[in-house]
């Protein structure tokens, strides 16, 4: 049975590591000193729940794998059998192409042809590139098409602090705007609200214990740098998620178990929601051969 994450590629920066697969170009480790900050899982496994994978040309969901292209109504394939929904794009069980691989950053591309429910050809890079406690992740999509288009970008990284358990980190998100979770619809996301005086503020940090989520928040906050930061913490350890001013939205997600740890914590750096291709919230407009750039990363601090 072939692997279903093909080659598995590492880069490595002083005591930094980090190990990203063939098939998805999607992130199995990152490391400092021999301490994880990535669940990771077996090479020849499939990545549990969407783990390090890359959300292309939309994250996410589409309700019914449905949206309108310039009048045209356009089906995708339904993925998420279980809701009737399109989601996480095109790319995640497709092999990348290798484009440079140096010892401490590789850089993997991609073609989305124009197919049944997407009318445009896409070429997507990434790059993966460490410093000594960073790792610093960046996305390129080109249209190769000749109308304009709208898309977006995600990916579905778990983070972890060495063996602290989950629920005994604290999570600060840098959001002003949620979308709670509504079990009964098909397309679980409310409208956006404030989440000041709700349940979903985390910006003065809450313990994970606290929290079950599948939650999208947006309204990101820029700090001085020109970036968002969302951080888990453990005493005077920090992991800091920061993302550029493109990622509008990150996605929190909570499952009750991943790899046999207990509870794991996705933080999703994402460019835009849940069905933005029928909404168009911040989604990425390119014209016919122009390209977009946009970055995030992992910064370990104590």
């Amino acid at each position: 049975m072939a692997n279903p994450t093909g080659q598995q590629f590492e880069i490595a920066r002083g005591s930094a590591r980090a190990v990203i697969t063939e098939i998805g170009a999607g992130l199995r480790a990152f490391e400092i000193n021999g301490v994880p900050y990535l669940e990771t899982f077996d090479a020849d496994a499939e990545p549990p729940k969407g783990a390090g994978q890359v959300l292309l040309p939309w994250p996410n969901r589409t309700k019914a794998g449905q949206w309108t292209f310039h009048g045209e109504k356009q089906q995708l394939e339904v993925t998420e059998q279980a809701r009737g929904n399109a989601i996480h794009g095109l790319a995640r069980h497709r092999e990348w192409t290798l484009v440079e691989h140096a010892e401490s950053s590789i850089t993997f591309e991609i073609d989305v042809e124009a197919q049944p429910g997407w009318p445009v050809p896409l070429r997507a890079r990434i790059t993966y590139a460490l410093a000594p406690r960073e790792l610093t992740v960046t996305h390129e999509i080109r249209n190769e098409g000749e109308s304009e288009i709208g898309v977006g970008v995600g990916t579905h990284p778990y983070f972890r602090i060495g063996d602290v358990p989950t629920d005994e980190l604290t999570l600060t998100l840098s959001a002003t705007r949620v979308r709670p979770y509504e079990a009964d619809e098909q397309l679980p996301y409310a409208p956006e609200r404030d989440v000041e005086g709700t349940e979903y503020d985390f910006s003065a940090g809450t313990p994970v214990s606290r929290m079950d989520l599948d939650t999208a928040f947006g309204g990101l906050t820029l700090s001085e740098d020109g970036l968002h930061h969302h951080v888990l913490a453990s005493g005077d350890k920090r992991l800091d998620v920061w993302t550029g001013p493109d990622f509008k939205w990150v996605q929190v997600f909570t499952p009750a178990d991943l790899v046999g740890r207990g509870r794991a914590i996705a933080i999703e750096p994402m460019t835009c929601p849940a069905d933005a291709l029928n909404s168009g919230t911040d989604l990425v407009e390119l014209e016919p051969g122009t390209s977009w750039t946009g970055s995030w990363g992992i910064r370990v601090h104590g």
